[in-house]
């Protein structure tokens, strides 16, 4: 029909649907009436149109791969991969259902990436004009960590569509773990330039915004505030007043919204709180953007009362059924990260909203009344950095409970080596240029020592010569550097002597694991908070001796820890005793702080007058 060719949506919705008024036993309209709701957004309809043209016609594999990409985009992943499969059985050759297949395959794991490759690769041996295939393919690589091939296909793809949106949201997402963070930015505005709507580009750009190492904290909370001008105030004019019942002393429902209830870095510290909140006091539910499960999935749903899974629902309708739920705290995990439904909470359907552990830093939105952090991440005159009033709570803003194949910390390196090994878990992204020349001078005041740059960012031969060049640039030899990927990392960090922590964004998680496996290390305190987890991670163990505050003296300190082996040998065989010790491991004192948080946040709401 012309009117799809011209993607003149909703004409061809109007005409199909005049069509099937005439016409209600042929199948054409039912499958364009389908097909432009689907390109309209409105997937459920989609939906029951395209299962109608099905009921009139079960051999054509266009109505099936369409009606997969309806159930794709309602989160319906294996219904959807069915369809797409039904639309190969007709037609082994259908360049949509084998891109539909591939999203699909994506969607369920990284374990199914291989699958996922080669139908896309199949979609592009049939037709290699498909932009959409190029910018899937991409995304694909970019989670590998495949990052220069990612770049070369979102170019390819923006060679066949230059409005393409999210070729330009991906290219600057492979960009940005390339390090190259204003080559990022500048694909990112240029996918908002394209499609000034979307609030997932945003999130992107923001995302990318607070890795950049030279930009001030007052410049990056600027656009933070863009982004609730565009994507949060316009909802205020629709917020309901809540109902909900004001006993400063009750039995509070507590809402936990994320796409991370799985395998993924926040469960060593979001399992321990579940495991231990307090039944009587507290109703948890998990609003869950996760489509399939796993085993740390399966140990979530046996920790928390109601699962509530999203992926269908949308904004609205989402937060209706918060409300109806009679959630008295909501907590938002994701921040701008993947899956975020911040667009939920823009609408306010809880009494308080809180935002805490999966960004590190604020959502932007004044919709959301606290950002739960500690003292050492966002200390007293950092407020004007937030959109979010700052609760703080005692050192540190979390728990750590380790993973179960960790093993012992083993002995020094340098004992054996003879020389001191530096290393860094930590993504490409934060790896600037303020850091290369740190880390440079260190190695150049400690002729011998070595670093290791392990991280996924790092999985390619490419990857890994970039980086040597640009430590050859301040004079450090390629020898000198040990630049791979494994995963799990535990034997890296037996090998490794002092960890370097990243500035301006510091590392998160793999910082305690260090401190874990017994290695010590150097921190620069930035900008709060993203730029202070490393000294929240150090002040939690009670050495803060090893927080700098300035790039000099981040040097001498890495350099005077180096410097004395037998000290550093002490450190190593006691650091894991005094983690064990630290507030890092008493899970249960955590949560009872964060439960004294929620309790006092709601006495607040309670004692606050209810508007007319």
């Amino acid at each position: 029909m012309k009117f799809l060719a011209s993607q003149e949506y909703s004409n061809a919705e109007s005409a199909a649907r005049r069509f099937i008024e005439l016409y209600p036993d042929e199948v054409f309209g039912w499958k364009i009436a389908g097909a432009a709701c689907f390109y309209l957004g409105r997937y459920q309809e989609a939906r029951d149109f395209l299962l109608k043209a099905v009921a009139f016609n079960s051999r054509d594999p266009e109505i099936f791969s369409t009606l997969g990409n309806a159930l794709f985009y309602q989160g319906r992943i294996k219904d959807a991969l069915r369809c797409f499969e039904r639309s190969l059985e007709i037609d082994a050759d259908h360049s949509p259902a084998l891109n539909g297949k591939g999203l699909c395959l994506m969607g369920l794991g990284l374990d199914r990436a291989e699958e996922a490759r080669k139908c896309f690769e199949r979609a592009l041996k049939f037709n290699q004009s498909q932009p959409e295939v190029y910018c899937n393919l991409g995304a694909l690589l970019s989670q590998l960590g495949q990052l220069d091939e990612a770049v070369d296909l979102q170019k390819k793809s923006l060679e066949l569509n230059p409005t393409y949106a999210e070729a330009y949201s991906n290219l600057g997402h492979a960009l940005q773990d390339l390090g190259r963070v204003d080559d990022a930015l500048d694909a990112l505005e240029k996918a908002t330039q394209v499609n000034p709507h979307s609030a997932v580009i945003f999130s992107n750009r923001l995302y990318a915004l607070n890795y950049h190492p030279d930009k001030t904290a007052e410049d990056i909370f600027k656009s933070y505030q863009e982004f609730d001008r565009l994507f949060g105030l316009p909802h205020r004019a629709s917020w309901i007043p809540h109902t909900n019942d004001r006993d400063p002393d009750r039995r509070l429902r507590i809402g936990y919204v994320s796409a991370d209830f799985g395998s993924h870095v926040i469960g060593y510290h979001l399992e321990p709180l579940l495991a231990n909140h307090s039944r009587e006091q507290f109703e948890i539910t998990a609003y869950t953007e996760r489509v399939g499960s796993d085993g740390l999935t399966a140990r979530y749903r046996r920790l928390i009362d109601h699962w509530v899974p999203t992926k269908e629902l949308t904004d609205e309708v989402m937060a209706e059924r918060i409300r109806s739920d009679g959630i008295d705290i909501l907590i938002d995990l994701a921040g701008h990260t993947s899956g975020n439904r911040l667009g939920v909470f823009a609408r306010r359907p809880a009494p308080v909203a809180v935002t805490w552990m999966g960004y590190g830093y604020t959502t932007g939105l004044s919709a959301i009344d606290y950002f739960l952090t500690d003292a050492v991440m966002t200390p007293p005159g950092s407020e004007h950095l937030f959109a979010e009033q700052i609760w703080h709570v005692d050192c540190p803003v979390g728990t750590y409970r380790p993973a179960p194949d960790m093993g012992e910390v083993g002995p020094l390196p340098a004992l054996t080596n003879g020389t001191v090994t530096f290393g860094t878990l930590t993504r490409g992204i934060r790896i600037n240029h303020r850091v290369i020349r740190v880390w440079s001078d260190i190695l150049q005041r400690l002729p011998g020592s070595r670093l290791i740059v392990d991280n996924k960012s790092f999985v390619t031969e490419t990857a890994q010569a970039r980086l040597a060049e640009q430590f050859a640039a301040h004079g450090i030899e390629r020898e000198r550097l040990i630049i791979g990927y494994h995963s799990p990392p535990w034997d890296l960090l037996r090998s490794t002597d002092i960890s370097l922590d990243c500035f301006p964004h510091n590392s998160g998680t793999t910082l305690v694991e260090s401190l874990y496996m017994g290695v010590p290390f150097i921190t620069l305190a930035a900008r709060p908070s993203v730029g202070r987890s490393g000294s929240t991670a150090l002040i939690a163990v009670d050495h803060p001796e090893w927080i700098a505050t300035t790039e000099a003296e981040y040097v001498d300190k890495a350099i005077a820890l180096a410097s004395d082996i037998e000290r550093l040998a002490t450190i190593r065989a006691g650091l894991r005793a005094e983690f064990e010790a630290s507030p890092w491991r008493d899970e249960a004192g955590f949560t009872r702080r964060v439960e004294q948080a929620y309790r006092e946040m709601w006495r607040r709401w309670c004692a606050t007058p209810p508007k007319k």
